[in-house]
């Protein structure tokens, strides 16, 4: 009860949240977004668009002008194998899950940078991807978030079962515990 109380007076702040820069998948432009979240007074607020930083620099603009701390991220691809592999995976075309990435300082944006750019230059199969070996390489200054129903701890459960899901939160876990 006492931490429902702190928890209900605290501010809401939207850590996955994608504009119209989530391509075929978003629908708020960055004005609209401001705008609601100025009026529910949001201290902050994250832009997570599928697989890109294309509105990065319009969402910081935005969020200044706003007076409202920008949260810079990116809702990346994970391909199940290899980022170089071209094939379906889990029964699945694409081969891909979901992870919410949020830089916390200059360094997690430098690495979501290369994470991204990587994810179109190597391993675009249907959507930019990155994989666990690139994960490792650049996981300093990052935050990660377990990500929607396309999420690998959430695919995992579904198709591979709650021991198989258990290990891959542990290991997203390990990688970006806070302070890592």
């Amino acid at each position: 009860p006492l931490y429902w109380t702190a928890m209900a007076n605290a501010p809401f702040i939207h850590l996955h949240c994608h504009t119209d820069y989530s391509l075929l998948d978003g629908a708020c432009s960055i004005s609209k977004l401001m705008t609601l979240a100025e009026r529910q007074e949001m201290p902050a607020i994250a832009m997570t668009d599928h697989g890109n930083l294309f509105g990065a620099i319009a969402h910081y603009r935005a969020c200044a002008d706003a007076g409202i701390k920008p949260i810079l991220g990116c809702e990346v691809y994970v391909a199940i194998g290899s980022r170089y592999e071209r094939r379906g995976a889990r029964g699945l075309t694409h081969a891909s899950n979901h992870l919410v990435l949020h830089a916390k300082n200059r360094t997690g944006w430098q690495n979501l940078i290369k994470l991204v750019s990587r994810g179109y230059t190597e391993g675009f199969y249907y959507n930019p991807r990155v994989d666990k070996e690139l994960l490792r390489k650049h996981s300093k200054g990052l935050y990660g978030l377990s990500a929607c129903l396309g999420g690998v701890i959430n695919k995992c459960l579904f198709r591979e079962g709650e021991s198989k899901a258990a290990d891959e939160a542990r290991e997203y876990r390990d990688r970006y515990e806070p302070g890592h």
